[in-house]
C-alpha cells in the first residue's frame, strides 16, 4: 500500500460557489464557504479542508440555496439571488469525492419548500473555490489506490474489457460484468478485466431488504438509480470461473459478493456456498469477501464453514430504529444483522462495517454512544468509513433522527473512537487477507 501523502490545507478559508441558471459555477469572495451537518451550519477548520480529489465531480444543486458565512459578522447567509444578476437563477453547488475520501461535512444549503423532489443518490460534500481551485470539507480515509484509473488510458480499459468478453463469451456473469465495465464504468468491474486488486461476484436479483437509497432498484417517480441491477443467478460455475480468472492474475486479490448491480447475496447462499467450495478446490489464494445486509446469520455460518474469509456488514445506525427505518427490512431484525457478525467472529473471520457516514448523523452523540457500544459488545476488525450516497434532508426525513444535541464533529468522532478502540482499525475498502 502507498505511503500516505502530505496533506494540504488552504491559507484561508476558500469562497462559497453557486451556480447560475445555465449551470455556470461561480465564485462569491465575499462569503465564506459553510459547511453543515445535520441542521446545523458551520465554518470549517481550515484543517478540515483539502484540494478536490482527482476524479471528483461538481454537482449542481436544483432547487436549494446556498449558504455561506459573512466574513466580517462570522454569520452565516442564505444567499437568496445571483449577486452578479438577481434576475437569473441561483444554485447551491457541492462535490462527489473520489472513493477513498471521506466527508467531514455536507454543502451547506436550504432546500426549496415548494419542491419535495430528492437529489439524486450521491454524497454532497462543501465545495469551495481559492487560489484557482476546489477545496472540499472532508479527508482521505484509505491510501489504496484500487480505484484510481487516472493513470490507466481508457482505450485500454476498454480493450482488456473486450478480450475478457471474447475470451469468456459462454459466461453469462462475465458478459454482464462487461457491460458494467464498459457502460457503468464501474470500478469493481474494471479492475476484473485489469487483472488487478478487488473484482465483483454479483449474484442475487433478488433483495430481503427495501433500503430507502438503494443505489440498483428505486420506485418509479423517486430519484433514479445510478445502475442497472442483474438479472439472472449465475451458476456457481460460472461465478468460480469469474473468481478463478482473477485470483490467478491479481497479487493478494479479493473477490466480492454483494456489489451495487445486485440486491442481497445472502438469498443465493446455497449458490455461493458451492461456488466457494469449487474456488478453494482450485486454490487457496486470494481472500473471498462478502458485502452484505448480514440478514441471515445460519447462510452466513455455511459459508464461512465453506472458506468465506471475511464479510463487510452495511450499516447505517447502530440504532435499531434508524437501521429499521433505513433498510426496512423483509423477514428479518436488527438483532440478526448483529449475530451475523458474531457468527463470522466465531469462526475466527473477519469483520468489517461499511458504516455509512453523514455529518451531523454518524457524529450524533446518541448515535456515537449506540456505535461505541456495539463496537465494544461484537468487536469488528476494521470501519469502512462510507460517505452516505443520499440527499441529507430526505435522508434524516426517514430515519426520524430526533437530534437533541450538537453534533460532536466528524473528525472528533474518528479521534474518539480511535482512542477508544486502538486495535480498531480504518479505511475505505475490503482489505487484502492473503
Amino acid at each position: 500500500m502507498p505511503e500516505a501523502a502530505t496533506v494540504i490545507h488552504p491559507p484561508r478559508l476558500p469562497h462559497l460557489l453557486f451556480a447560475n441558471s445555465k449551470g455556470e459555477i461561480i465564485d462569491l469572495p465575499d462569503l465564506d464557504m459553510a459547511g453543515r451537518a445535520g441542521s446545523w451550519f458551520f465554518k470549517p477548520e481550515l484543517t478540515d479542508i483539502i484540494p478536490l480529489p482527482a476524479d471528483s465531480e461538481i454537482f449542481v444543486l436544483p432547487n436549494r440555496l446556498p449558504i455561506g458565512f459573512d466574513q466580517e459578522t462570522g454569520e452565516a447567509v442564505l444567499v437568496q439571488e445571483n449577486p452578479d444578476d438577481p434576475r437569473d437563477g441561483i444554485q447551491a453547488v457541492a462535490a462527489f469525492m473520489a472513493p477513498a475520501h471521506t466527508t467531514i461535512y455536507t454543502a451547506a444549503f436550504e432546500k426549496d419548500a415548494n419542491d419535495p423532489a430528492a437529489l439524486p443518490l450521491f454524497a454532497y460534500t462543501a465545495v469551495g473555490w481559492l487560489d484557482d481551485q476546489f477545496w472540499v470539507c472532508g479527508f482521505r480515509s484509505d491510501q489504496d489506490v484500487r480505484q484510481e484509473f487516472g493513470h490507466i488510458p481508457p482505450e485500454t480499459i476498454r480493450d482488456k474489457t473486450n478480450q475478457g468478453l471474447k475470451k469468456y463469451k459462454n459466461n453469462r456473469l462475465f458478459q454482464h460484468l462487461g457491460h458494467c465495465s464498459l457502460t457503468y464504468g464501474c470500478p469493481a468491474a474494471k479492475n476484473l478485466f485489469l487483472g488487478r486488486y478487488e473484482a465483483p461476484l454479483p449474484c442475487s436479483p433478488a433483495c430481503n431488504a427495501n433500503c430507502v437509497g438503494c443505489i440498483s432498484l428505486q420506485p418509479s417517480g423517486c430519484c433514479p438509480s445510478t445502475q442497472e441491477r442483474l438479472k439472472f443467478v449465475p451458476s456457481p460455475q460460472e461465478i468460480a470461473e469469474v473468481a478463478l480468472s482473477h485470483l490467478s492474475n491479481a497479487p493478494h486479490g479479493v473477490v466480492s459478493f454483494g456489489q451495487g448491480c445486485e440486491g442481497e447475496p445472502l438469498l443465493q447462499a446455497t449458490t455461493i456456498e458451492e461456488a466457494i467450495r469449487l474456488i478453494r478446490k482450485e486454490t487457496s489464494a486470494g481472500t473471498i469477501n462478502l458485502n452484505s445486509n448480514s440478514s441471515l446469520p445460519e447462510a452466513v455460518a455455511r459459508l464461512a464453514a465453506a472458506g468465506l474469509d471475511s464479510i463487510r456488514v452495511s450499516m447505517n445506525s447502530a440504532r435499531k430504529g434508524c437501521h429499521t427505518l433505513y433498510y426496512r427490512p423483509e423477514g428479518f431484525s436488527f438483532k440478526n444483522v448483529l449475530e451475523s457478525i458474531l457468527v463470522m467472529k466465531k469462526a475466527g473471520k473477519f469483520v468489517s462495517l461499511n458504516y455509512f457516514l453523514l455529518p451531523g448523523f454518524t457524529d450524533d452523540p446518541d448515535e456515537f454512544a449506540a456505535f461505541c457500544d456495539l463496537v465494544a459488545l461484537y468487536r469488528p476488525d476494521l470501519i469502512q468509513l462510507r460517505n452516505l450516497n443520499m440527499d441529507p434532508d430526505w435522508y434524516f426525513e426517514v430515519v426520524q433522527h430526533p437530534a437533541r444535541q450538537k453534533p460532536m464533529g466528524v473528525q472528533n468522532w474518528l479521534l474518539e473512537v480511535k482512542r477508544r478502540f486502538p486495535d480498531l482499525k480504518f479505511g475505505y475498502f475490503n482489505p487484502p487477507l492473503r
